[in-house]
């Protein structure tokens, strides 16, 4: 196979706070591109709300042929590709999906109920753990088997 005959993900820097933004003016003119993110819950003053946040600060992943490069820059908000030893920087395929069944199952089920001490699922790993703090929406379990302290988030 040629070297620029298959799609490659590859990491395109963005002006500050636009991540969303270019994420879905790419989305718009046809560009698959992958943003991971969050959801926060902050506080002004008067109200709470949920904002979802970039993971990534100022980039977002873009899948593209290596000629078809330039066409990102016909969004405003896009910058430029991040470069590792002169080459533009890529994310094979098995990086991204990993990143996207990470962040897809470190959520759990929020439950009413929860107390410290009770047995729960662990994503991810799949194990049982005891439960040992939850705050707010974070959870700190000791794994049963190994006893291990991780950390995951309810939903």
């Amino acid at each position: 196979m040629m070297q620029g005959s298959s799609k490659r993900w590859f990491v395109l820097c963005t002006k500050a706070k636009n991540e969303l933004k270019v994420t879905n003016r790419l989305n718009e003119i046809g560009i698959e591109v992958y943003t991971p993110t969050k959801i926060e819950v902050r506080q002004w003053s008067d109200r709470k709300k949920k904002i979802t946040i970039p993971l990534l600060p100022s980039m977002v992943l873009v899948q593209l042929l290596e000629k078809e490069v330039d066409l990102v820059f016909q969004v405003p908000g896009a910058v430029r590709f991040l470069f590792e030893h002169g080459k533009r920087a890529s994310v094979t395929n098995e990086e991204v999906m990993a990143m996207k069944s990470y962040l897809e199952s470190t959520k759990v089920e929020d439950e009413k109920g929860l107390a410290v001490g009770d047995v729960v699922k662990v994503p991810v790993l799949e194990e049982q753990a005891v439960l040992l703090s939850i705050k707010g929406k974070k959870c700190l379990a000791q794994l049963q088997k190994l006893g291990v302290i991780v950390s995951f988030q309810l939903q």
